[in-house]
């Protein structure tokens, strides 16, 4: 460890515990000695001054937050001092210039990925079974269980092998002390390497949901939107799409909204619906077979080399900490940044977690236009959040506070890191699809799962995940990728974390090297080279966002 503290940004009047900092100990920073008041434990902030009440709290650069008591130099930043506020904001001038890293060892790069019709390319092949209303999903199971162990998709049974030795115990006339106490294999549970019948298709993937009906005609359009979003996808083959018949989700409205992404669509997608076809063996037996056409074809298809510019990056993080806006998000941030030189795209969401930093954003976008959507669905999110009692302010976890992200505002601030430097391109508002190459802003919750859902049903073909505190966040479709902020982490969950970021912290590596190293890694994942853990463990999250207030 180089150093035990840091100042993210020369405007801040916090600094950062690296390490976990004692009462009464001294550290020193640019020339200043600072005496630690009280226990500062690690990812958490001290004043770098006296502070009174009412006071502004700037951490990297901008407003966070507001003394609600005097705070001395050398004391804890806390919830207990510290009210979430962030600046305002206003539309000014584009800035066009920016920072363009050096892609001098990228440039000419390729991946292997799976080419489609319409000019895109996947960085993985599924077949994807779609309910459009929640009454399917019965019908779905129904499909799961006659498709994927026989074509060899199935996973390993390794607690289940578990419960029938504890079984074995308890025959065996163990007590429950005794059965407690014993020593069974606790090992997670791993992929086996069954041999499957279609090699050159990754899985099928089962959509369940709880929507399509019984809520607004909005959200049902949304669904449609979402779901179309999957089925022209370019990590999928085709879609097989089970309807009831009545519910607001109806087959008309999925193929206008297909029409929108894709008006000369050329992928297999069936559609069954069950009121027409009458008993369930006649809907599951034409689902089956159509299926298993529909995967004959798509196993026909390899890997063949693509540019850099046709992956699709989606910015995520979850379970955050008190460093993830200094190691993990920086380090997206470097790669997104590369990526768009390189004619790529990225996709930055997650609005809740932008508030703070609206007027960088805003000065980033490529015209006034641009900026004005992006103004506009910040504004009337918190206003529709506000009218129900919330706000993005509510905004930070239990498990965000007690490592250090206080406010809503220090967190989007560390959270915004992960769109890098370049310009805004484009503001999308969900479910809808990315076009333009280069930082799209699309409209989602914070919620990990809801804006990962989103961020693949608008195009994305990898995800790169940041956390500091954990978590196992998939996606049917499409790797996530996750990021350690920390090597603490990396090392406690090694089953979920692929990428350690923690080296920043400790002073071994640069934002820019961590960054380079990052964008290898993408490319192996997207030429399908690395099996990363939410894939490897079939982690496959799927929640759709009803436009109702969700953080």
């Amino acid at each position: 460890m180089k150093n035990r503290i840091l100042k993210v940004h020369p405007n801040d009047n916090v600094i950062v515990a690296l390490s976990d900092l004692k009462a009464g100990e001294t550290v020193q920073l640019g020339g200043e000695t600072f005496t630690i008041l009280e226990d500062v434990a690690a990812k958490h902030k001290f004043a770098t001054a006296d502070l009174g009440e009412g006071d502004e709290v700037t951490m990297y650069g901008v407003l966070v937050g507001k003394a609600q008591k005097p705070i001395f130099r050398g004391g804890l930043i806390s919830t207990a001092n510290l009210k979430h506020a962030a600046g305002t904001y206003q539309l000014g001038e584009q800035r066009k210039d920016w920072p363009v890293p050096n892609v001098n060892g990228f440039s000419g790069r390729t991946f292997q990925g799976y080419h489609r019709a319409d000019g895109k390319v996947g960085t993985a092949n599924y077949w994807v079974v779609i309910p459009l209303v929640f009454c399917e999903n019965r019908n779905l199971e129904v499909l799961r269980e006659a498709l994927v162990d026989d074509l060899g998709y199935g996973r390993s049974h390794t607690y289940q092998r578990q419960t029938r030795e504890l079984v074995s115990l308890m025959r065996a006339g163990k007590t429950v002390e005794e059965i407690l106490q014993a020593d069974i294999d606790v090992e997670t549970a791993t992929l086996e390497k069954n041999q499957r019948l279609f090699s050159n298709v990754d899985g099928v993937k089962f959509l369940i949901h709880d929507g399509g009906c019984g809520g607004t005609r909005q959200d049902a359009q949304a669904l449609c939107g979402l779901l179309a979003g999957y089925i022209v996808h370019p990590n999928v083959a085709g879609a097989t799409v089970l309807s009831l018949g009545c519910q607001n989700a109806q087959v008309s409205m999925l193929k206008e909204e297909l029409a929108k992404r894709d008006p000369n669509l050329q992928k297999p997608v069936y559609v069954f619906e069950q009121q027409t076809m009458g008993t369930e063996s006649a809907l599951i037996s034409a689902a089956l077979k159509k299926t298993f056409a529909g995967l004959m074809q798509a196993n026909t298809l390899t890997r063949q080399p693509a540019p850099l510019s046709k992956i699709c990056l989606g910015l995520e993080c979850g379970g955050s900490d008190g460093f993830s806006g200094i190691s993990a998000n920086p380090t997206v941030g470097y790669t997104s940044d590369l990526l768009v030189t390189l004619g790529g795209s990225v996709i930055l969401s997650e609005f809740p977690e932008l508030c703070g930093v609206e007027q960088e954003l805003c000065d980033r976008c490529v015209d006034a236009p641009t900026a004005e959507r992006f103004s506009t669905l910040m504004s009337t999110y918190n206003d529709r959040a506000k009218a129900v009692g919330s706000g993005f302010d509510m905004n930070p976890s239990p498990g965000n506070i007690k490592d250090g992200l206080i406010t809503d505002a220090i967190k989007s601030a560390g959270a915004a890191k992960k769109g890098g430097t370049s310009p805004v391109t484009a503001v999308l508002d969900y479910p809808e699809m990315v076009t333009k190459p280069g930082l799209n802003l699309l409209c989602t919750p914070g919620n990990d799962v809801e804006s990962t859902t989103a961020e693949v049903g608008s195009g994305a073909n990898v995800v790169v995940f940041t956390t500091g505190l954990g978590t196992p966040t998939g996606n049917p479709i499409a790797p996530v990728i996750k990021i350690a902020t920390n090597t603490a982490l990396a090392k406690r969950m090694p089953d979920i974390i692929d990428f350690n970021t923690g080296t920043i912290i400790e002073g071994e590596e640069t934002i820019e090297e961590s960054g380079e190293r990052l964008l290898e890694y993408v490319i192996a994942v997207a030429s399908g080279e690395i099996e990363v853990a939410a894939v490897r463990h079939g982690q496959d999250d799927f929640i759709p966002w009803k436009r109702g207030v969700s953080l």
